[in-house]
């Protein structure tokens, strides 16, 4: 991969995918319950359907990209997968102080599940700054190579 332009590209379509979450986060607030049922059913689909492409590219990197990654997608899977799984034991239950507790549970999950992002952001950056340097030393390298 010789462009330098296509990880900048992919971090530019990250930085959308925020600003709209951030949209429709925001947008919530003003919705029905049942408008925001249909919401976090949307927003799950897309999740589980990123999720398996996620790892459908996984599987078809394997050798191409580093072993870790292909760990962090099989325990990142493992992990949504529970958690959606606690989310939907703790919907049945009932009473005030339980729904109250699974409120706040939910929310204290909702800025771990951001501050994970922005921590994979970050390491996003430094993949892409580190592949550009990579780049570089090979170009450097060949042209050495070619002199």
């Amino acid at each position: 991969m010789a462009s330098l332009d296509v990880p900048s590209e992919a971090l530019a379509k990250l930085s959308a995918r925020a600003n709209e979450a951030e949209t429709r986060t925001k947008a919530a607030r003003d919705k029905t319950k049942a408008e925001l049922e249909r919401d976090v059913s949307a927003a799950r689909a897309s999740s589980q359907a990123q999720a398996e492409k996620l790892r459908e590219k996984a599987d078809a990197s394997k050798g191409k990209i580093s072993a870790g990654w292909a760990h962090v997608q099989r325990t990142w899977s493992e992990h949504i997968a529970k958690t959606r799984a606690d989310i939907e034991s703790k919907k049945t239950e009932h009473g005030s102080d339980k729904a109250e507790k699974h409120a706040e549970h939910a929310e204290r999950d909702a800025l771990f599940a951001i501050e994970y992002a922005y921590g994979s952001i970050e390491e996003a950056e430094y993949a892409v700054l580190e592949a550009d340097l990579a780049r570089m030393d090979a170009d450097e390298v060949s042209a050495g190579a070619g002199a």
